[in-house]
This record gives C-alpha cells, sequence and structure tokens, in this order.
C-alpha cells in the first residue's frame, strides 16, 4: 500500500482515537452554568445563541462539540480547564433570553453540581499537607472544611481532610481547577469514564453522595 492509501486510515485511526476518548470521558463532568435545571428542562429552552458564552467575563464557557456526548452548541464547563467564578452578578444568567438560565441572586442559589474527593489520590489524605481546594473555595467553611485528624497507623502526623458539604457545595469547580494532582488535558480515563483526579464535580448529586459513600 502506497503512502497516498495509507494517509486516510492514519486520519481515521486518529478521529475513531479521538472519538473514543470523548466517549470514555465522564460526560457528568461536562458541567451547565449557573442556574441551569434539569438537563430536559435546560435543553428545551436553550436556542444555543451563544449569549451566555459572551456574556462571561473569565471565558469560563464554551460551546460543546460533537464528541463530548452533550447536545452540540450548547454551553458547558470543564472545571479542569476554567472553573466558574460565581461572579456576583451573574452576567450569563442575565444574558440568557429564554431562561434556561434563571432563579440565580445569591452565590448559594447555584446549583451546578457536588464536588466528591478520591481519597485514594488526595495529597492530603495521603498524609502530606495540603489545602489548596480549601482555600481555592469562594465558600470555604460553608461548602468544605478540613477535618484534622491522626494518619493511619500513625500517632505523630495529623491529616487536614477535606470535607465536602453536600448542601453548601454548589459545584463551582474552583477546587477542581486548582487541584495539583491529575494531568490537566488528555487526562486518563478508565473504563467506566473516571479520571485519575483527586477531586471532581459531578452534575448528578445523587450519583455524587453515592460515591461518596462507597468510599
Amino acid at each position: 500500500m502506497g503512502l497516498r492509501g495509507l494517509i486516510p486510515i492514519l486520519a481515521g485511526g486518529a478521529v475513531l482515537a479521538q472519538g473514543v476518548y470523548y466517549a470514555t470521558h465522564n460526560t457528568r463532568e461536562l458541567l451547565r452554568p449557573p442556574g441551569a435545571k434539569s438537563e430536559e428542562e435546560f435543553l428545551a429552552k436553550c436556542i444555543r445563541c451563544g449569549r451566555c458564552i459572551e456574556a462571561c467575563p473569565y471565558v469560563s464557557l464554551r460551546a460543546a462539540n460533537d464528541l463530548e456526548g452533550v447536545a452540540v452548541g450548547t454551553p458547558i464547563l470543564d472545571m479542569r480547564a476554567k472553573a466558574c467564578q460565581l461572579c456576583e452578578d451573574f452576567p450569563c444568567v442575565n444574558a440568557c433570553p429564554t431562561d434556561a438560565l434563571a432563579d440565580v441572586v445569591a452565590r448559594e442559589d447555584v446549583d451546578m453540581g457536588l464536588a466528591v474527593v478520591n481519597e485514594d489520590l488526595c495529597i492530603a489524605m495521603l498524609g502530606d499537607r495540603c489545602e489548596i481546594c480549601y482555600n481555592a473555595c469562594p465558600l470555604k467553611n460553608t461548602a468544605i472544611t478540613l477535618n484534622p485528624r491522626l494518619r493511619e497507623g500513625d500517632n505523630i502526623h495529623t491529616i487536614f481532610a477535606p470535607v465536602i458539604d453536600e448542601e453548601g457545595c454548589v459545584g463551582c469547580g474552583l477546587c477542581v481547577e486548582r487541584c495539583p494532582v491529575g494531568p490537566r488535558g488528555g487526562e486518563t480515563v478508565d473504563s467506566k469514564g473516571n479520571a485519575d483526579v483527586a477531586i471532581k464535580i459531578l452534575r448528578d448529586r445523587q450519583q455524587a453522595i453515592a460515591e461518596t459513600t462507597v468510599r
């Protein structure tokens, strides 16, 4: 087979590999902007006009592409790339012409998801001092606290374990963006779409609570 015949095969393989990555990448971690309700209600009202994306002063929002497992052109946030800053005046919500984003007055009103800590990867849980997620949180001591306890089998060193409050966490993702554990692009994912990161945000609160309970 000549080079001319090989190029289309290689190109096709690259597209397939990219598709496999996005298929296994956990779409539960691609979040909607503040003010979005259920996915069904959001999609029924969102007209994909891009106004919320244009209004975001931190360039946190972007339009979903056709490989990400969510409706193309709808606004999403990838917290590991750029978290929501929880602007006080919520320009993205105010820019929405159809109320696909609505009913957000204060930061505490936001419900984008719930943070989940992977205790097997968290630096603090493994015994080293790290408070990055705690210090990054705009709702610290409400959404996240530090629980000091002795390291297992060690009566000398103290662990400052991050604890997520199920009611207080609004899912802004600033903890995820700042966490030093896990690569920031093309991260390794297993067959269930779980990435090797110490903290993530899940849209499905019940799923997040279930994962926390299992641990």
